[in-house]
């Protein structure tokens, strides 16, 4: 058998964690399916996974296999895509990732636009607030906050955010303007507990991080929750420069503590962009970048 397909195979397979769910993804028969897992394993000369009657779980091996697998193919569809002539118009489907409230606020309209200009194209739009692997997960294109710790993946800078404190001027009115990062006790605080930030509050005093353990008053799972909760006056809550922007403006909120801020962070477009990139990818990172640089909210 072809070395590709029985790759295609076993993806499915590991995928599944089944060779009857496989072979419906895969639209095969199950004794077929079978049979190219045991082909690849004695190609191999390596076992890929357990199976019992219950289930069927990677090995090591197979984890490992799973994860070069699935790039070789990618990059195999890419070439392909090259030597067609797709390399020079955006069709096809694209995958793109970014946290909740950056995706709805400045990912979207991106999409809209992209789509609008190239008939041809699909996007499948996946906005969580969770660092995404995008090789593993099947992503295209992805944004970033903060510094990038995976060397595999290639980046374009396109602005900068701080992470800061807001509350509503009718808030500081009534309750004070805390002065320093231990008068935070004195205050309500809102917490957003979305797993994409420290629970812990970081401040820089005389050039040193500090973390101060908070006890909020209010937990939420969103941001949009806490930001929403802080402009009805209810206490002070963190979140990232972005996310508050039009808030700002309207002066509907207030940043605090503006001195004990930590360095801002950089937005970054994380991708597998290299030669052979197809022009849907190309085209909608050019296009990404463009309308995010040009935001002041960003920069």
């Amino acid at each position: 058998m072809d070395l590709f397909h029985l790759m295609k195979v076993y993806i499915a397979v590991a995928e599944e964690q089944g060779f009857s769910a496989a072979s419906r993804r895969l639209n095969m028969s199950a004794p077929t399916v079978t049979r190219a897992i045991v082909h690849l394993e004695d190609k191999l000369k390596v076992k890929l996974l357990n199976r019992t009657t219950r289930y069927v779980r990677m090995t090591e091996a197979g984890t490992r296999y799973l994860e070069d697998a699935k790039r070789i193919l990618q990059d195999v569809s890419i070439a392909n895509e090259a030597a067609l002539g797709i390399n020079s118009t955006p069709q096809g489907k694209l995958s793109v990732t970014a946290p909740v409230l950056f995706g709805q606020q400045f990912v979207l309209p991106a999409i809209t636009d992209y789509l609008t200009r190239y008939p041809q194209t699909q996007v499948n739009a996946v906005f969580l607030d969770r660092v995404v692997n995008l090789l593993e997960e099947g992503y295209d294109v992805g944004i970033r906050i903060g510094e990038l710790v995976d060397s595999s993946m290639r980046a374009k800078k396109v602005g900068n955010v701080r992470l800061v404190l807001v509350a509503s001027p009718e808030y500081l009115n009534k309750h004070g303007i805390p002065q320093d990062c231990q008068q935070l006790a004195q205050h309500t605080l809102i917490a957003a507990n979305t797993g994409s930030l420290n629970p812990d509050w970081q401040f820089l005093v005389n050039k040193q991080s500090q973390t101060v353990k908070i006890k909020p008053r209010l937990i939420v799972t969103t941001n949009q929750a806490a930001i929403n909760a802080a402009k009805q006056g209810l206490g002070i809550t963190r979140v990232i420069s972005y996310q508050v922007a039009d808030e700002l403006k309207d002066n509907q909120l207030k940043v605090v503590l503006e001195t004990f801020e930590h360095p801002a962070k950089p937005i970054n477009i994380v991708h597998r962009e290299d030669k052979f990139s197809s022009a849907k990818v190309r085209s909608f990172i050019d296009l990404l970048a463009k309308q995010l640089q040009e935001n002041s909210a960003l920069n």
